[in-house]
């Protein structure tokens, strides 16, 4: 498992946490969403990251957490 952190522009909705493998949302002051989650492995992470760009999503950036 990997944990990553991923930002997008605009303020999403706590709900779609579900959607997103329940992945952790949290607004961030900067008008971002932050998402904070684990993806088994990188296919996981580009289907993810795929869900966004379907959703019209800005994505801003993708980290790995410690």
């Amino acid at each position: 498992m990997q944990k990553v952190e991923i930002r997008v522009k605009g303020q999403m909705d706590e709900h779609w946490s579900e959607w997103f493998q329940d992945f952790e949302i949290l607004a961030s002051e900067e008008n971002e969403t932050i998402m904070l989650g684990e993806v088994k492995d990188q296919a996981a992470l580009y289907g993810l990251i795929a869900k966004m760009r379907d959703l019209g999503l800005t994505l801003i950036s993708v980290n790995n957490v410690d």
